[in-house]
């Protein structure tokens, strides 16, 4: 079914550039059996407030500007999916403690800046390798639509559940400002202090490597913070945290009626997050995702695979950024750990030469999934590690900026990630296994993680 037409916020001006793409060939799109409902859910949603601001998505692009020149580090972490069910206090919670925990660690480990950007507030769809799925229901073979994320339909697997509803979207947005709200909460009054670092742990196992160490590290800051406050200094960012939220700008019809004019400078931002993402599923040059991102003021991220040319990249630099505005765009590079070392020297090398200044993050999770003899879906931990170490070498190479980390991540202690300090192993999937879709780090292999790129870091 092709996008939905929904009409533009009452006053806005028609802007033909951002409506472009509903002429070009969509991926990973649902199937809305309803055009009725999804063009009402899409009236309803052009008119309700912006989740971010136009002033915060320039500040994040003035940010990883930074990344960019080698000046700062980017580290991005959250959920695979979202879900409505998992959209709780606690769990933001985890979230948020586990990146800022993460970040502390990168800091003072490496002493470089870190940009802390959230996988949350909106990754509530996900792209499918296959429209429909088929599974033996009481002996018989039954083919029903993909899971596609809260966003689209429900993880459980019955017809009514399966079929794509579009009011799960202003689900979605309902669920995105609850979110944001707590986070600006956690990171604005008080929660993010650097005095609180000992406190960031109540809740969590201490018995690991990684906790014993980072326990060390709190008190080493708490008495550089002491010595600072007996000196007279105690600077506003050591009390609050920016963090912004990101998604993969994966469901158009969403991301355009999100999409507002800048009262400021008359400029398109899409307010549903203040970084979008394009997935290697929906990064083709004359596609309707790459039209709709070219379209927008947001800072754009872009997945990078091992089938990516130098070409490919110049081609969506070209059509991305063709200001070449240092922080407008980020490529995340998802290699696997068994093919970075040889796919990505030339796509930086030849990106470098080009002049382009292009902030390039590590994906270490997805180019490294596979299923486990007990039949999870799984990452090893050493895997994710020896891509993270592959990255930095290639950059340290190149003379090049290895500029940050993207990572599924949660705060809770899953077992969906085998290897780690805490030596989870294939009969251990089962215990804890919560993801709706993809595994992700816990909260123990997340803060080792931090640990070794901090190292990885230092030794530049």
């Amino acid at each position: 079914m092709p996008p939905s037409r929904a009409e533009a916020p009452a006053g806005a001006r028609a802007d033909a550039r951002l409506d472009a793409w509903r002429d070009l060939p969509a991926a990973q799109q649902p199937e809305w059996p309803d055009r009725a409902r999804l063009d009402a859910a899409m009236a309803t949603l052009a008119t309700l407030p912006p989740l971010v601001f136009a002033g915060e998505c320039d500040q994040l692009k003035e940010r990883l500007g930074a990344v960019a020149r080698g000046e700062a580090f980017l580290l991005q972490g959250g959920d695979c999916a979202e879900t409505f069910a998992g959209a709780t206090a606690d769990a933001i919670r985890g979230k948020v403690k586990t990146v800022l925990q993460m970040a502390v660690v990168l800091t003072y480990g490496a002493s470089v800046p870190v940009v802390k950007l959230g996988r949350m507030a909106g990754q509530f769809a996900k792209p499918r390798s296959s429209g429909s799925e088929t599974r033996v229901v009481d002996g018989e073979s039954v083919t029903l639509p993909a899971y596609r994320g809260d966003a689209v339909n429900d993880l459980a697997f019955t017809p009514e559940a399966r079929t794509p509803d579009p009011e799960r979207l202003l689900r979605v947005y309902n669920a995105s400002a609850g979110t944001l709200n707590l986070i600006r909460a956690f990171t604005q009054g008080g929660f993010a202090d650097l005095r609180q670092v000992h406190e960031w742990n109540r809740g969590f196992v201490r018995d690991s490597g990684a906790m014993a160490r980072y326990e060390d590290m709190a008190r080493d800051i708490e008495r550089a913070l002491a010595f600072m406050a007996a000196c007279g200094a105690d600077p506003r960012e050591f009390r609050t945290v920016d963090f912004y939220a990101s998604h993969e700008a994966l469901i158009l019809d969403y991301e355009r009626a999100l999409t507002r004019t800048d009262s400021r400078t008359g400029l398109p931002y899409d307010v549903s997050a203040h970084l979008v993402w394009l997935g290697e599923r929906t990064r083709q040059l004359d596609g309707a995702h790459v039209a709709f991102a070219a379209g927008i003021r947001n800072p754009i991220g872009v997945k990078v695979g091992p089938t990516t040319t130098p070409d490919d990249a110049l081609a969506l630099i070209e059509r991305l950024d063709p200001d070449r505005e240092p922080g407008r765009l980020t490529f995340i590079t998802r290699m696997g750990a068994g093919r970075i070392r040889e796919a990505l020297p030339e796509l930086v090398a030849k990106v470098t030469a080009s002049g382009a200044q292009v902030a390039w993050v590590c994906d270490p999770m997805h180019g490294n999934t596979y299923e486990s003899a007990s039949g999870y879906k799984t990452r090893r931990f050493e895997d994710v590690v020896d891509e993270v170490r592959g990255f930095f070498e290639v950059h340290r190479a190149l003379g090049t900026w290895p500029g940050g980390l993207h990572v599924e991540l949660t705060g809770d202690d899953v077992t969906e990630c085998t290897g780690g300090g805490g030596g989870l192993a294939d009969a251990d999937l089962g215990t804890r296994y919560e993801t709706a879709c993809d595994p992700r780090l816990n909260h123990q292999q997340s803060l080792e993680l931090a640990f070794l790129v901090a190292e990885m870091l230092a030794e530049r």
